[in-house]
């Protein structure tokens, strides 16, 4: 954003200061962008518009003016005069209201209302004079009839001011690259400004000063350029002004960048290691000699930033020739993301070599480079001859025989030969053509054998086929020539096998014929020959050899195949040349000779012949003769060219032959010697043709060995003119004499090649970067230069780390491995060899242990540590070294140090016990074990896992768990998180005990296991539990233990919880499946029974997941049964699913219809768990008739100890459900019966055994079970019914022994509806109003006793006002207060719930009632009903006049009897009333569509008839109400515990002993707590406290007052200390506060008072105070407490600051376990907190 920078506003430097303190982040309020950034936009134009604003017109309730006026250049005590013009633009007369300027500097001469006529101007003069230089403002007001508006009065002050952005984002920049962005810089002000920038690293602005005119403008270019990764924020000083002065005013820019380091990835490489830490490799594979190979691959920019790179070659040594490997790109730039092609060129120029170079990516600024290793083999042409022998036979003389041989190249390079002989075929009998050519790659050549003899003697040659970057190979010419008087012995293949025996059976031609008369004869020559090699290898020199040997002049043999160190012919020289210049054009004779000698070293004479050529310039004399054994003999070589100013060459033929032998019958083959002869011939003044030829390859390297290597290169006459060369000394002669050529002289004719073989021995002397060996060009100055290069280098191999190689420290029988590198420094491709000590061997190995190293080749070995024991090891491993091609030479060694620590490696895993819960049988659950690897060592380690479940053996079981992996390596200080999954199959408690041991090298275990964690779990079913139930329509006013009867909620819960049987399992049950008969479990749903037409019975069950695993459910029908059943029972919904912990209510309804009972099954389905099959049982009976429901015919009683004095009071329920009274009355026969069979004594008594039940309601029967025997009893007890059947109740009893036993719970009706509830309570669904406590047990108490309970009754409703009613129909025996009241929306009213048992054992089971009303339907009834009665007052009083017409409209008024909505009867017996009956009378007009006369007149009275409107029905909360109460002296035996705690219980009974009375009457209650003084003492005691906490003194000397330990007293029972009195302590600041808001007081006479009062009158009055009274203080202060903390003001669960009694003086009962249902126990006398009730006190 740009802003406007004034001189002003720079002015302050602490306002800069805070601007730097105070940057925002990075990015947080500045958009990035990649391009120049520029300023905004908006608010170069609000500034602009406010510059312009003077200039600019407004319209304004029809007037047009300037908006404002400005004084811009000004002077002080000057005046400076302005026109303020106003036009009224609108078309009616203004009139104004002027308000002059506040400021004495403005000042307009204008009446106080001016009046502006349609389409005239008013103007008015604005004078401004200033007294000092400085900014002033001020406004003229103007009020008209439509509003009222300003101008604005300026003057300003010219001043410095720039305009630029807040902040600049530069793009993001790599580092120790750049990047830049610009941003606009303007001169808002009209003065001219000079700007100089103070910019900071890595930040640099351009220019960095400048001078700007008014409202010019200039780029600022910012350049980024970083250093190191990071996030750049810098602030760059602007300082500006005058340009004389020294930066009076200076601006800021943030400057923002992000830097990144760039980096490069090498992709789409045609070949790549498998080693993931080796470098990538690109491999040409083998590439054809004088051939090039190309491969391309991708430099990726994988980074957010630009890459600047560079790609070389580098080589660690210079390279001796040209490189051999080349890449297209050198260096570049990568944008982001993307990718550039590049290519790398593979050349090869040495034959059966591997070049290997590495190509090194340097990104500039990335953190390391990349490595390309490029690799590639050279492969030369494969040449062989399709026959090594040609055979002429037996020709005449002059004759001539051609023959042809196939030449082969079977290689994809191409093959330049050529054949060692005359080319022009005249000075040799054998002649071959071509003689010189290229074979194409994979092709072959087919050569003509012309033999032309001119003497009747044997011929035989080896003639040498010369490949280019090969070793020649030999073809044998054979033929034998006759004449008339001369028949040789004709010269046969098989006769060549003698040549290539070995030397000393050829010395001695009788040896020769020795060996062929007795050696067998050859049918297959040729393979032979061909094979001579091989039979010969231990003594037959190189074919290079031969051939060089052979050029010279030394001939060994026929075959120059012998190995021996002598030759058997020589000639010398072998090579001759004529530089023929003739002293004068005139000279007539051009001839010219040179001699050579043959030197015979045989034992025999031998006869010489030359093979003469016609019309050749070159000839020998004398052209044959004869030589003596071991003599020579010389020959003159002339030179006679026939024209001068050419060229020749040729190679001369003479052949050794024994005269004597030519008629054996074996005969020998002769030597061949030859003579290469050169001649120019030029006058003088000419000189020779400029030869055109071309050295291929122009650079020889020879090994860097000492010893005799051979290499090849090829002249090629690229002329039209035949060119002769000769070795020439160059500038190096010494050099040049090591090297030999062969041959070192010779004519090329036009279009052909040379093929030289260069011979030499490196030298340490020779120059590392080679020398030059010269060839002289048609004998003139012109010379070919050839690059020799031959030195000779010691071997050199180096190594990574500079010969150290450091091991992690590593695991006790483990392994490690590291890699480590070696590298080829040397031209020669050596073999390596690592040796490990013997006793070092157990410690470490390496892989590859040897290997071949190309030059210039690194490679990777991987060392592999283990270690034994803890210590330190110090291995020296030895590398060993050589040249590959030379098996003797000396070898080089060199040492590694390796260095390891061993160490014993362990795991263990965060934690040790794994709890993960429930698990569904058949499922699988995921579990994570995070191991930890704490010691200093990688550890190798495998896992096993041990299950044990508590029951049954666990060896047939599969394991439960299966593991992700079971071996890894962890390293040092990391962790590994085990992935695991849960399967077990069979419901029970399992135990996984997972163990590891480590792993040696080997893999296999090294140490015992060892306990990593142990997960336990319990694997389910899954299951359901219903943990509430509630009622509506006809069944609305049931109990809910009556309901958990009907329902058979205990059983269903326990067929919940119990295990499915495998047909269950079997049948997986859809939702929309029938239900199967493969279920045992079969439960009754009883909707009990109601009259015709009344009400729906609706039973809303609340479902509740226990498990921690979703349950899926569905209430399965018989979809094909279609019955009047299925339209009766509801179910809704069918099927759901409950996630853990969930609840889902669950309504079932019955409609009744039909008269009758009705039954209809549903199965229960739960996935992958139980079937349980539903019975739903209704009864539906008669209007008039009289049903009284029995949900079970058999009644369990509350066990009874044996040795109570006195059996507790039992009740049995009888439900009236029909529309009559049923008179009812217990068989007393049958109890006769009983007590005579029980020794007389009253086994089972009833109280009541008859009586009456009203419609709708129940009857209580009350019983005592008194039990002689520790046994279970049967009592089958009938029960007739007036006017109806006899039903017979099966009572069961049990007698006890140990008494405790039998209180531990009232009855198994209400410990299963207690149990179940103590969840989380919610509210039913619509539910209005919510008790904290549906059911409050007060547990074992005794008779006369009085306890108490604190409950909550809660607003749900946001929006409605509630009435609440507690019935009174146990008032003797349950008191609530309030027992009415109002609940304002989301209001929480507190309860106490006083319970006062009687003076009989009783096991109480009550039923309370609370009645909820809405306030608006209470309101719209009472409404109604006042209606209702004004007009039946008004029908009352006024006269009744006889007209019909108001007769028909006048309303009938109805009064019905009202029905009252707070039920009353016996204390005990509770009678429940069900909702008014549904009367259809009233919807009988609408059932038909045509009436008749009398009807549609019944249906007009009906209109007219007015009933008396009825109260809303109140929405009814049930609290059930359960206590077991017992005779003192069993209380007093069962509970020895609480003994202390009565002894205000027992003085009250010694003082005077209750009278009896029956179970309807209460206990006693004392005059103290009845009379109206207590009430009187309470609120005296609460007045006295609230002015205590009033009073200021008081509470500043309550806080001064130093804390003294508490004392505890044990309480004493007596009439002088009924209860121990704690000590005070200091009130909150919140009470204080609190009571600041009531009256006020005298705190003078309070404090005086406190001071004379002394403490012992004090202590005395304290204690007089009767023990009814504390309850009620005490329950005050409780009451507010646990108000406060519903409120959210006091956390309960906070952790308590009190002191604790010791163990001795704990006597109270903890009351947890109540505040965690949901109540709170105020008091129960018995248990020494409260005054006990009696009818003495």
């Amino acid at each position: 954003m740009s802003r406007k920078v004034n001189e002003s506003d720079c002015s302050l430097p602490q306002r800069m200061l805070a601007e730097d303190r105070g940057l925002e982040p990075f990015g947080s309020t500045t958009p990035r962008k990649l391009s120049t950034i520029g300023r905004d936009v908006k608010s170069q134009q609000g500034w602009r518009s406010r510059q312009q604003t003077s200039s600019q017109r407004i319209s304004c309730y029809g007037l047009e003016m300037k908006s404002e006026l400005v004084w811009e250049r000004w002077e002080p005590q000057r005046e400076f005069t302005k026109t303020l013009v106003l036009k009224n633009v609108h078309s009616k007369l203004q009139k104004l209201i002027v308000r002059p300027p506040a400021s004495k500097v403005f000042n307009t001469l204008i009446p106080r209302s001016i009046l502006i006529s349609p389409g005239t101007s008013f103007s008015m003069q604005v004078t401004f004079k200033p007294q000092q230089k400085c900014e002033y403002e001020d406004n003229i007001e103007f009020q008209g009839k439509d509003g009222s508006f300003s101008v604005s009065l300026r003057a300003t002050i010219p001043c410095y001011a720039l305009e630029m952005p807040d902040s600049v984002l530069l793009p993001l920049c790599a580092v120790q690259n750049s990047t830049q962005a610009s941003f606009l810089l303007r001169n808002v002000s009209k003065l001219q400004t000079y700007f100089q920038w103070e910019g900071m690293a890595p930040f640099h602005l351009s220019p960095e000063r400048g001078l700007l005119g008014p409202n010019q403008e200039c780029y600022i270019t910012v350049v980024f350029q970083a250093l190191e990764a990071l996030v750049y924020q810098e602030h760059a000083t602007c300082r500006f002004g005058e340009e004389s002065e020294t930066a009076q005013s200076s601006c800021t820019v943030l400057l923002q960048g992000v830097a990144s380091y760039p980096y490069l990835l090498l992709r789409n490489l045609s070949s790549k290691d498998e080693k993931p830490q080796c470098d990538a490799v690109l491999d040409f594979g083998s590439v054809a000699i004088g051939q090039n190979s190309q491969k391309f691959f991708h430099i990726f920019n994988p980074s957010p930033v630009t890459a600047s790179f560079s790609f070389s070659l580098q080589s660690d040594s210079v390279p001796l020739l040209e490189l051999e490997f080349s890449c297209d790109v050198s260096r570049g730039t990568v944008l982001p993301g993307e990718s550039l092609q590049a290519s790398v060129t593979f050349t090869p120029a040495v034959v059966e070599t591997i070049s290997v170079e590495y190509f090194h990516l340097k990104c500039s600024g990335a953190l390391g480079e990349t490595r390309l290793k490029v690799i590639g083999r050279c492969e030369g042409p494969k040449v062989s001859l399709s026959s090594s022998v040609v055979d002429f036979g037996f020709v005449k003389e002059g004759g001539t025989v051609e023959q042809t041989v196939e030449i082969v190249n079977s290689s994809p390079a191409e093959a330049v030969y050529q054949m060692d002989l005359d080319g022009g075929g005249r000075h040799s009998v054998f002649s071959i053509q071509p003689a010189s050519g290229a074979i194409r790659p994979n092709g072959k050549v087919i050569l003509r054998a012309v033999y032309r003899p001119t003497h009747p003697i044997i011929h035989h040659r080896r003639v040498a086929c010369l490949i280019l970057h090969r070793e020649p190979v030999f073809l044998d010419l054979i033929g034998t020539c006759h004449s008339k008087l001369q028949q040789p012995t004709v010269l046969k293949a098989e006769h060549l096998l003698r040549c290539y025996q070995r030397p000393d059976s050829q010395h001695s031609p009788g040896g020769m014929r020795q060996g062929h008369a007795s050696g067998s004869e050859q049918t297959s020559v040729l393979c032979l020959l061909e094979e001579r090699a091989d039979s010969a290898l231990d003594w037959s020199i190189s074919p290079m050899q031969q051939y060089v040997q052979a050029t010279q002049g030394c001939i060994d043999a026929v075959s120059s195949a012998s190995a021996s160190s002598t030759s058997h012919m020589t000639v010398a020289p072998s090579e001759l040349v004529f530089h023929h210049k003739p002293s004068s054009s005139s000279s007539v004779s051009f001839a010219s000779s040179q001699s050579v000698a043959i030197t015979n070293y045989t034992g025999e004479k031998l006869s010489l012949l030359w093979t003469a050529a016609p019309n050749s310039p070159f000839s020998v004399s004398p052209p044959s003769c004869d030589l003596a054994p071991l003599k020579s003999t010389s020959f003159r070589v002339n030179y006679d060219p026939k024209q001068p100013s050419a060229l020749h060459g040729a190679q001369l033929e003479c052949f050794a032959y024994n005269k004597d032998q030519l008629d054996d019958r074996y005969p020998r083959p002769p030597w061949c010697l030859t003579v290469r002869v050169v001649g120019h011939y030029f006058l003088p003044g000419q000189e020779p043709p400029t030869p055109c030829c071309v050295l291929k390859p122009p650079g020889l390297v020879f090994p860097a060995l000492g010893v005799l290597s051979y290499r090849t290169t090829v002249i090629q006459n690229r002329g039209d003119l035949p060119l002769t060369f000769c070795l020439d000394g160059g500038s190096e002669p010494a050099l040049a004499e090591a090297v030999s050529v062969v041959p070192s002289c010779g004519l090329i004719p036009p279009g052909c090649h040379q093929i030289l073989t260069v011979r030499t021995t490196p030298s340490e002397e020779s120059p590392r970067q080679g020398f030059s060996v010269s060839f002289r060009l048609n004998g003139n100055k012109i010379t070919k230069e050839l690059k020799v290069v031959s030195v000779v280098e010691s071997v050199s191999v180096a190594l990574e780390g500079d010969g150290s190689l450091y091991f992690p420290p590593t695991a006790v029988c483990s392994q490690s491995q590291r890699s480590h590198r070696i590298q080829n420094q040397s031209h020669l491709p050596l073999r390596f060899q690592w040796n490990i000590p013997e006793d070092d061997q157990g410690f470490i190995s390496v892989e590859p242990e040897a290997g071949v190293l190309q030059p210039n080749e690194n490679s990777g070995q991987v060392w592999s540590f283990s270690p034994s024991e803890e210590k330190t090891y110090n291995l020296r491993p030895t590398l060993t070294f050589w040249p590959v091609h030379t098996p003797g030479f000396s070898e080089s060694q060199q040492r590694l140090k390796v260095v390891g620590i061993g160490f014993k490696g362990f795991i263990e895993a965060e934690k040790s016990l794994l709890d993960v819960g429930e698990i569904l049988v058949g499922s699988c659950k995921p579990l994570e074990v995070l191991l930890v690897n704490k010691s200093p060592c990688s550890v190798t380690f495998s896992l096993s896992v041990q299950q044990s479940p508590v029951d049954e053996d666990p060896e047939t079981e599969s394991s439960g768990i299966q593991l992700q992996f079971e071996r890894a390596t962890m390293t040092s200080q990391s962790t590994l998180l085990l992935r695991s999954t849960i399967r077990p199959q069979r419901q029970a408690q399992y135990l996984w005990t997972i163990s590891y041991q480590t792993l040696n090298a080997n893999g296999s275990a090294s140490s015992p296991p060892q306990v990593l964690c142990e997960v336990q779990a319990t694997v389910v079913y899954p299951t359901l539990m219903v943990i509430d139930v509630c009622t509506g329509g006809s069944v609305g006013k049931l109990s809910k233990v009556h309901l958990w009867k009907l329902f058979s909620l205990d059983r269903l819960n326990m067929h919940l919880r119990s295990s499915p049987t495998p047909a269950e399992l079997t049948h997986r049950g859809g939702r929309k499946q029938s239900p199967s008969v493969f279920t045992d479990s079969k439960l009754n749903f009883d909707f009990s029974a109601a009259p015709l037409h009344s009400d729906p019975s609706v039973f809303v069950l609340i479902f509740h997941n226990p498990c921690s695993n979703p349950v899926e459910w569905a209430f399965l029908i018989n979809q094909l049964e279609d019955g009047e059943e299925k339209e009766l029972f509801g179910i809704s919904p069918r099927s759901g699913t409950l996630l853990p912990g969930q609840q889902r209510a669950v309504y079932f309804s019955y409609s009744h219809h039909f008269v009758g009972p009705k039954q209809y099954p549903v199965v229960l389905k739960l996935a992958q768990g139980r079937e349980i099959l539903l019975n739903l049982k209704a009864m539906t009976v008669e209007k008039d008739s009289s049903y009284l429901h029995f949900p079970s015919k058999r009644h369990v009683f509350t066990s009874v100890s044996i040795a109570d004095s006195t059996s507790p009071r039992q009740v049995y329920e009888l439900h009236n459900a029909g529309a009559r009274p049923v008179h009812y009355q217990v068989d007393a026969s049958v109890l006769s019966r009983l007590q005579t069979d029980n020794f007389n004594h009253p086994l089972l008594r009833c109280l009541n055994p008859k009586g009456t039940v009203l419609p709708g309601q129940t009857a209580v029967l009350e019983w005592i079970f008194s039990p002689l025997e520790a046994k279970l009893y049967q009592m089958d007890v009938p029960i007739h019914v007036e006017n109806g059947d006899t039903a017979v109740v099966r009572f069961e009893g049990c007698g006890l022994r140990a008494p405790e036993l039998s209180y531990k719970n009232l009855s198994s009706s209400s410990e299963s509806v207690a149990s179940e509830q103590s969840l989380l309570k919610r509210p039913f669904p619509g539910q209005l109003v919510f008790l904290s406590e549906d059911n409050v047990s007060f547990g074992d108490i005794p008779v006369c006793s009085r306890s108490s309970r604190l409950l909550f009754l809660i607003n749900l409703s946001h929006s409605n006002t509630l009435h609440f009613t507690w019935n009174k129909s146990h008032q003797q025996l349950v008191q609530i207060k309030p027992d009415e009241g109002t609940l304002s929306p989301g209001e929480t009213v507190l309860f106490v719930l006083t319970f006062i048992s009687s003076e009989h054992p009783t096991c109480y089971q009550l039923d309370v009632f609370c009645q909820i009303l809405q306030e608006d339907e209470l309101v719209q009834y009472k409404n109604a009903l006042q209606r209702w009665e004004k007009e039946k007052e008004r029908q009352q009083t006024e006269f009744i006049i006889t007209d019909k017409k108001l007769l028909k409209t006048q309303p009938i008024l109805e009064e019905d009897e009202h029905v009252p909505s707070v039920r009353q009867g016996p204390p005990i017996r509770k009678y429940k009333t069900l909702p008014p009956i549904y009367d259809g009378t009233e919807l009988v007009s609408t059932l038909f569509t045509k009436s008749t006369r009398a009807e549609r007149r019944v249906q007009r009275e009906a209109a007219r008839l007015w009933k008396r409107p009825e109260p809303p029905q109140p929405f009814v909360l049930q609290l059930w109400v359960t206590a077991h109460s017992h005779s003192l002296p069993d209380y007093l035996s069962h509970f020895p515990k609480q003994f202390q705690k009565l002894h205000r219980y027992l003085q009250s009974l010694n003082s005077e002993k209750p009278k009896p009375s029956n179970l309807d009457r209460p206990a006693a209650v004392s005059s103290s707590t009845l009379c109206p003084e207590k009430h009187i003492v309470g609120d005296i005691l609460t007045s006295l406290l609230w002015c205590a906490i009033d009073d200021p003194v008081f509470m500043e000397l309550l806080n001064a007052t130093p804390c003294k330990p508490i004392v505890y007293m044990a309480q004493q029972p007596g009439p002088s200390s009924p209860s121990s009195k704690p000590a005070p302590s200091s009130p909150s600041q919140r009470v204080a506060e609190r009571g600041k808001q009531r009256r006020p007081v005298d705190t003078e006479a309070t404090a005086e008072s406190l001071e004379k009062l002394p403490q012992t009158e004090t202590r005395r009055r304290a204690t007089d105070l009767p023990g009814d009274t504390y309850e009620h203080f005490l329950l005050g202060i409780t009451q507010s407490l646990m108000m406060e903390a519903v409120r959210g003001e006091l956390v309960l669960t906070a952790h308590p600051h009190t002191n604790i009694l010791p163990s001795s003086h704990r006597s109270t009962p903890k009351s947890s376990d109540r505040e965690e249902s949901g109540s709170l126990e105020v008091g129960q006398e018995p248990a020494g907190t409260d005054v006990p009730l009696s009818s003495s006190q």
